[in-house]
């Protein structure tokens, strides 16, 4: 489990002084602590490590209609999270981990089996399990405190070695999965029948896509909250698609959109004191409402036509 305090130590290192490196060219006051302080180091690299696999894996679930299921088992995190807090476990996350898992394999089994509609499912989760929280932490715990808070907004200060070494661990997981069923996903993605002609094991890539977007929201909940998960795992991957032609073409562009998101969204928060996971989630937006309405533009605005051209083309006709 020392995963991600290895890749820490690796990049904090004296002898290289990766980060430290970097953080002298960075701007502002407060943003290039970021790249000094041990404490801040561990959020930067865990937010780099969930915007990365989330771009991947957003993209993904963009093709497939499923924007909604990122939210959905992110409200089901925060269940999971209460029932931790309120018995008192050091690391909450990992009860978040299991409930957003079995409920992931339900809706997916729900789904597969035609039992009730996607959208149904996620829906009944979204709103149930958020419920259950908040009433479980009114019941037995001191109900919404700061620590709470954070894990509903994000927080990067609860990012202490075992959420990193959690995060570490998910990201690298769902990398090597992706790295094995990439052609299987995209081939399901495109047309789950013919897959399944081609012999291509449909159900268990589905319900290893199901666990993996489970374990990722999971890893996203400290960085950005569980409420706002989505600006992650969906923003940039929208974004993408609208200045992308070709689906390696989305991939690229999610994680220039991603990254940008995250880096502008932690300097603005740092330099302004507002909280990370809101920031990060207002740039998002704000980067897929730019590119929109420059798409918007240029699709209204006609090539322009000299007088000549237009003499020509009479002549012609």
């Amino acid at each position: 489990m020392v995963l991600g305090t290895a890749l820490h130590r690796l990049l904090a290192h004296p002898r290289f002084s990766v980060l430290e490196t970097i953080g002298q060219w960075m701007p502002g006051e407060v943003f290039p602590a970021f790249f000094e302080m041990e404490m801040l180091q561990r959020a930067l690299i865990a937010s780099i490590l969930v915007t990365v696999v989330a771009g991947l894996f957003g993209t993904y679930l963009m093709l497939r209609n499923l924007s909604l299921i990122g939210d959905g088992l992110a409200h089901v995190s925060f269940g999971g999270v209460a029932v931790g807090v309120t018995l008192g476990a050091v690391a909450p996350l990992w009860y978040a981990l299991g409930f957003s898992i079995v409920s992931s394999i339900i809706i997916y089994e729900l789904q597969s089996r035609e039992i009730v509609a996607g959208d149904t499912s996620i829906a009944i989760f979204l709103t149930g399990m958020l419920a259950f929280g908040l009433v479980i932490l009114r019941l037995y715990s001191q109900g919404i405190t700061t620590d709470i808070e954070g894990y509903l907004f994000g927080s990067l200060v609860l990012i202490d070695t075992r959420s990193l070494n959690l995060i570490t661990w998910i990201s690298f997981l769902a990398l090597l999965g992706l790295a094995l069923f990439h052609r299987a996903l995209l081939a399901i993605t495109v047309d789950h029948v013919a897959a399944r002609m081609q012999g291509i094991p449909v159900h268990v890539v589905g319900l290893w896509f199901s666990i993996t977007v489970a374990a990722i929201v999971v890893s996203m909940v400290q960085v950005i909250g569980a409420l706002l998960v989505t600006a992650l795992l969906v923003t940039p991957a929208a974004t993408a698609q609208l200045v992308s032609q070709s689906f390696r073409g989305s991939l690229l562009w999610t994680q220039v959109f991603g990254l940008t998101s995250t880096l502008l969204g932690l300097y603005l928060s740092a330099e302004l004191n507002t909280g990370s996971g809101s920031m990060i989630a207002l740039v998002a937006a704000s980067l897929f409402a730019l590119v929109g309405l420059l798409k918007l533009l240029s699709t209204h605005i006609k090539p322009f036509e000299s007088p000549q051209n237009k003499h020509v083309e009479r002549a012609d006709g």
